[in-house]
C-alpha cells in the first residue's frame, strides 16, 4: 500500500454543555490543553500531540468523526486516490480550518463510520512525569475506538484488504460469519474493533491507563465528584483483548472505556484469536453481566458532507439462538 496509517488519532463530539462536560473528563484525569466557550480540546498525560478529544458545543450530541494519524502529507493523497476509485467522495479540511492539526482527509466508511485522516498536529508539553498533575483515573492516551454496524464481514475485510490493518480477535457466529472483529495498526489488539449490532453508530472510544488500579482510582474520584450513575459497566476483565476495563457514560451519553493491560500483536506470524460467539467468557472473563444499555445504546454519527445524523439500519446477522449475556 502507498499509505501508512500510524494509530488511533483523536475522536471529535458534539456535547450539548461543556460546562457539564468539563468536569467529568477532568474528573477522568484528561488534561485540558486549550478551552473557549464552544470547544474544549482534551489530552492525555503521555500524550504530545495538541488533543486526542475534541468536544463541541452543539444542540445535540454526535459523532462529528473519528480520526486516525499517518505518517505524512504524501499518505492523505495517496488515500484520496484509493476513496476515490472505489466511488467514495472525500471532504478536504484545509490546514487552519481546525484547530492545531493541519489538513486533513474525511470519508465515510463501508459501513457509515466517518472517518479523518491527519498527518499533521500542534506539540504540547508531555506530562507523562509530571505526578503533581495526576488525578482521577489518569488518562495516559488515546487507544482504540469501537463501533457498532449493521455487516461486520463487511467492515472486516475492508480494513483488512483496503487500508491495511490486522486482526488479532474475533467471534465468530452462526454460519461462521464474523459477528464481531478487533483490528489494528499498531502493535496492539486493536485500533478500531466493530461489533454487530444498529448502526452506524460508534459504541465507544478506548483510553489506556498505566495500571489496573487507576480504574479503581478513577471510580472512587467519579463517585466523590457526584458521578456514580456514569458508571456503566465494571471494572473487570475481557476475555477478548484480555484487558482491564471500566465503562463510562459522560453527560451527553458518549461512552468512554478506561483500558489496560492487552497484548503485543506485531509479530508477522501472530494468529488471530477466535472467539464463539457463544463463549461466556468472551466479553467478560469473570462472568459478570453487561447491562442491556450496553448492547442497545451507542452515539450517532454525521454525514461528512451534509453533517447530519445517518439513518441507522438493522443488523445484516440476526442471533437465532440463546445468546450467553456477559
Amino acid at each position: 500500500m502507498d499509505f501508512n496509517i500510524i494509530r488511533a488519532g483523536r475522536a471529535v463530539l458534539h456535547v450539548t454543555n461543556l460546562e457539564k462536560s468539563r468536569p467529568f473528563y477532568e474528573a477522568l484525569g484528561f488534561v485540558v490543553t486549550e478551552a473557549d466557550s464552544e470547544n474544549i480540546f482534551f489530552r492525555g498525560l503521555e500524550e504530545h500531540n495538541h488533543h486526542s478529544l475534541w468536544l463541541k458545543q452543539t444542540t445535540e450530541p454526535a459523532v462529528e468523526a473519528i480520526s486516525y494519524k499517518v505518517t505524512c502529507e504524501n499518505d492523505l493523497e495517496e488515500l484520496e486516490k484509493l476513496f476515490h476509485s472505489q466511488g467514495r467522495q472525500v471532504k478536504w479540511l484545509p490546514k487552519g480550518e481546525q484547530h492545531a492539526i493541519g489538513r486533513a482527509l474525511r470519508v465515510q466508511d463501508v459501513t457509515g463510520i466517518p472517518l479523518e485522516f491527519y498527518a499533521e498536529m500542534e506539540s504540547v508539553e508531555r506530562l507523562l512525569q509530571r505526578y503533581d498533575l495526576h488525578k482521577g483515573a489518569k488518562v495516559q492516551r488515546i487507544d482504540h475506538f469501537n463501533c457498532m454496524v449493521r455487516d461486520v464481514e463487511s467492515a472486516y475485510y475492508y480494513y483488512v484488504q483496503k487500508l491495511g490493518f490486522a486482526c488479532s480477535e474475533y467471534t465468530e457466529g452462526e454460519q461462521e460469519k464474523i459477528w464481531a472483529a478487533w483490528l489494528h495498526r499498531k502493535p496492539s489488539v486493536h485500533d478500531v474493533a466493530f461489533m454487530n449490532g444498529l448502526g452506524p453508530r460508534l459504541h465507544h472510544i478506548g483510553f489506556w491507563l498505566k495500571d489496573p488500579m487507576s480504574l479503581i482510582d478513577g471510580c472512587d474520584v467519579l463517585a466523590a465528584a457526584g458521578y456514580s450513575a456514569n458508571i456503566e459497566r465494571g471494572p473487570g476483565r475481557h476475555g477478548l483483548s484480555n484487558a482491564f476495563f471500566l465503562y463510562v457514560r459522560d453527560p451527553d451519553g458518549h461512552r468512554i472505556e478506561l483500558y489496560n493491560g492487552d497484548y503485543l500483536t506485531s509479530d508477522p506470524d501472530f494468529k488471530p484469536i477466535k472467539w464463539d460467539l457463544d463463549d461466556p467468557m468472551r466479553q467478560t472473563f469473570w462472568g459478570h453481566q453487561a447491562p442491556d444499555c450496553w448492547f442497545d445504546e451507542a452515539s450517532e454519527v454525521l454525514d461528512i458532507l451534509t453533517g447530519q445524523k445517518l439513518p441507522l439500519q438493522e443488523p445484516k446477522l440476526k442471533k437465532s439462538k440463546p445468546q450467553f449475556v456477559m
